[in-house]
């Protein structure tokens, strides 16, 4: 729907801005950035012949989501066994979580009916003209579903970090401390994020059906 190179553009300039705000932050250095980019180039190339499977499976597959779930969590545990913490443990728990909750909100609403993909053949849809009413009604969209992820961050921050804490019997008075502690951040951040990614494709669109938002 869109000029190759506009896209190109857009694709390029999002880019910099990540890699460059990474070098910048001193988050990553120089040959970092480059290893990133061609390790994702390499994702890229195998896994887009196959995305359309794999988007079919954790849609239309019973046990998706738990399936989901386990390589997620198996990439967090796994995937970090630090001397000393890191922000890019707890960065790549959050992706991970978030990514999870996307895709079992998917699952979910394909299951029972929700939200299903358009024909292709109604495909580019049109948009419809902007009035008063259609603005208004996408700004309390907005409001009201950036109010209930922010509130389900907060509660299940709340709840995540003294449950992680009681059961690795973790000291929890001082909670930055606690929250740089693998035992606490991973669950803290995954199940948070999580919840987060399914509030965002289940929950939220929900509650605008049902108060006549959608």
């Amino acid at each position: 729907q869109y000029p190759l190179m506009f896209g190109l553009i857009l694709a390029f300039c999002w880019c910099s801005l990540v890699c460059c705000s990474r070098i910048y932050m001193g988050m990553h250095s120089i040959l970092d950035v480059i290893a990133g980019f061609l390790y994702a180039i390499l994702i890229l190339i195998v896994f887009h012949p196959v995305v359309d499977l794999i988007d079919n499976f954790n849609l239309t597959y019973k046990y998706a989501p738990l399936i989901i779930i386990s390589l997620h969590l198996a990439l967090g545990v796994f995937s970090f066994t630090l001397d000393t913490w890191s922000t890019s443990r707890g960065d790549t728990a959050q992706i991970l979580g978030c990514g999870a909750g996307v895709a079992c909100g998917s699952h979910v609403n394909y299951i029972m009916g929700l939200q299903l993909d358009p024909p292709p053949d109604t495909l580019p849809l049109s948009l419809s003209s902007l009035t008063v009413t259609v603005f208004g009604k996408a700004i309390l969209r907005l409001l009201i579903g950036v109010i209930i992820l922010l509130l389900t961050k907060v509660a299940m921050k709340k709840a995540t970090i003294p449950l992680a804490c009681k059961i690795f019997c973790i000291p929890h008075d001082d909670v930055r401390k606690a929250r740089q502690r693998m035992e606490v951040e991973l669950p803290y951040r995954y199940i948070t994020y999580g919840m987060v990614g399914f509030s965002l494709m289940f929950i939220v669109p929900c509650l605008f059906h049902f108060i006549g938002l959608s």
